[in-house]
């Protein structure tokens, strides 16, 4: 462990807690060059962060002392950095261009994903042209995705943000178990004309399981009578990485992808098809293009310079340094409406751990809280609290300089550079009460309300630019968030690729299911939950 570093960092922090960045700039010339970055299409300024230069030098002191160039250098080369299963973690191989030639654990894996691909391309590319065919002859036009977590999330990020809006192929996504859910994405369908993809790396999964049998009975009731168990093919795919349970549970046709890819590193790969066939391979091509880039800038970019570096930098100095447990990502384009959510994800699990790699508490916070929600909508909810709560919560601004809308897009940036703007300038209760008397109050009204139009400022952000959201600054801004998510991790010295915490709640929910069954809670259960089970069993 990098102690001294680590002990410089937040002495640093201390010191400098109430320094403005405001004041920032004139102190330092530099700033605005040192903390903007140029990556694989994207712009980002981390000028506007609490850390002064020297709290930066300190935080690049520590990256170094953590040896993320040595980690980095071992996730690219296939090693086993997800220690805990023995797996290595290489989901920059799924977007590799061809002819890479990636390795985990020391086997050559690069010539099997790109058979993958080609499989998915000509398979998605069938079923746009009509060639591939439902049971009763008919061409697909919709799309039930089944899954949960990554094998849902990343998906429909894609989705979302590069889909057409009048889509040829209508897909709908199925996570909930809540059979509302399922309920909702079968209804208007057409049985004869619509694909089911039961996404799970394991097959097991209890909530994508259970809906894949609503659409399994939705599917053998409605096509043709007798028809049915010989065109399981035309109808009902897996992608997982247990093609045999797949197999044995009735699919027709499968797509793998192997256990180093973990669910929510999982979207480069087949995880994905039901987007290739929504979209087409040349847009989903340009997605891992985009990502690709990234991958290059952060092998090969220095730490100072390196755009996922100085984000994660950025956020442990703000968790760690000045003990800030929460962040929010705002991203002004509607198409990016689910990002927030897919960051809780990637970020949460892979980072919301206590223990270090081997095993011993971490002793320090690791992985804040991620929330978010789309652009101005954001504003008129939460922001209240980030502007003029009493806790600090470092925002991020992803900013599309030009959407596909039919007005102008200025008013939505336009409100993203105000909000960091306010969030770093404030208004001080002198400038609330002049702005008052200005406007006609009595001084009297002026001492009352100044208080609450006062704006403490000296808060932190990000922005993130782009040009357009194009399939190849999807993938960018994606990659971006994957290796901050692991330098992160990297610095916190804990597995970023393992999620055990999501384990016991499983477990414990098979147990209580059982009770269901039987129609009493059991005597191992807590008084707390027996009673609940108790009302809700009667």
């Amino acid at each position: 462990m990098p102690h001294a570093a680590w002990t410089e960092l937040e002495a640093v922090a201390r010191r400098d807690a109430d320094a403005r960045i405001l004041d920032q700039f004139a102190a330092d010339p530099d700033r605005l060059s040192r903390m903007t970055v140029d990556a694989a299409g994207l712009h980002l300024d981390l000028s506007k962060q609490s850390w002064t230069r020297a709290g930066f030098d300190a935080a690049l002191a520590l990256a170094r002392a953590a040896d993320v160039e040595g980690r980095r250098a071992a996730l690219f080369g296939g090693e086993a950095i997800n220690g805990t299963e023995g797996r290595a973690v290489l989901h920059p191989a799924l977007r590799a261009p061809a002819g890479a030639d990636f390795h985990a654990l020391g086997e050559p894996v690069s010539a099997d994903l790109h058979g993958v691909r080609m499989a998915m391309a000509n398979y998605a590319a069938d079923i746009r042209s009509g060639q591939k065919r439902g049971a009763t002859g008919e061409a697909f036009k919709a799309i039930v995705h089944i899954g949960i977590g990554g094998s849902d999330l990343g998906p429909r990020v894609i989705w979302d943000a590069l889909r057409p809006l009048d889509p040829a192929i209508d897909i709908r996504f199925v996570a909930n178990v809540d059979p509302r859910d399922i309920g909702e994405a079968l209804t208007g369908l057409n049985p004869a004309s619509t694909l089911i993809v039961v996404v799970s790396k394991t097959f097991t999964t209890q909530e994508t399981l259970a809906n894949a049998e609503v659409a399994k009975a939705w599917l053998n009731a409605n096509l043709p009578s007798g028809g049915y168990d010989n065109h399981f093919e035309q109808h009902l795919i897996a992608v997982t990485a247990a093609p045999e349970r797949a197999e044995a549970w009735g699919c027709g046709r499968v797509f793998g992808f192997s256990d180093w890819v973990g669910g929510r590193y999982s979207l480069w790969s087949a995880v994905s098809l039901s987007c290739v066939i929504g979209l087409g391979w040349d847009v989903f091509q340009g997605f891992l293009d985009g990502a690709a880039a990234l991958d290059r800038h952060f092998l090969e970019a220095p730490l100072e310079a390196n755009a996922p570096v100085l984000m994660a930098l950025a956020q442990i100095y703000n968790v760690d340094g000045l003990r800030r447990p929460a962040r929010t990502v705002a991203p002004y384009a509607h198409a990016l409406r689910r990002l927030p959510a897919f960051l809780q994800q990637l970020e949460m699990e892979s980072n919301g751990k206590r223990v270090r790699r081997d095993g011993a508490p971490v002793g320090r916070p690791t992985c804040p809280v991620v929330f978010g929600e789309p652009g101005t909508n954001g504003q008129h909810a939460f922001f209240q609290q980030i502007h003029q709560g009493p806790q600090v919560v470092p925002a991020e601004f992803i900013i599309v300089a030009s959407t596909d809308g039919q007005t102008s897009e200025s008013p939505l940036w336009a409100n993203a550079l105000a909000q960091g703007q306010a969030l770093m300038q404030g208004k001080t209760e002198a400038q609330a009460h002049a702005e008052l008397i200005a406007s006609g109050a009595s001084v009297a009204e002026a001492d009352r309300l100044a208080p609450h139009k006062t704006f403490p400022g000296n808060r932190p952000s990000t922005a993130i630019l782009m040009d357009r959201l194009t399939p190849q600054t999807l993938g960018a801004l994606i990659a971006l968030y994957e290796h901050k998510t692991f330098v992160e991790g990297v610095i916190w010295d804990i597995n970023s690729f393992d999620q055990w915490g999501v384990e016991l709640g499983k477990v414990l929910a098979k147990a209580v299911l059982k009770d269901v069954a039987a129609g009493a809670p059991s005597p191992d259960l807590d008084p707390s939950t027996a009673a609940l089970l108790t009302r809700l069993l009667a």
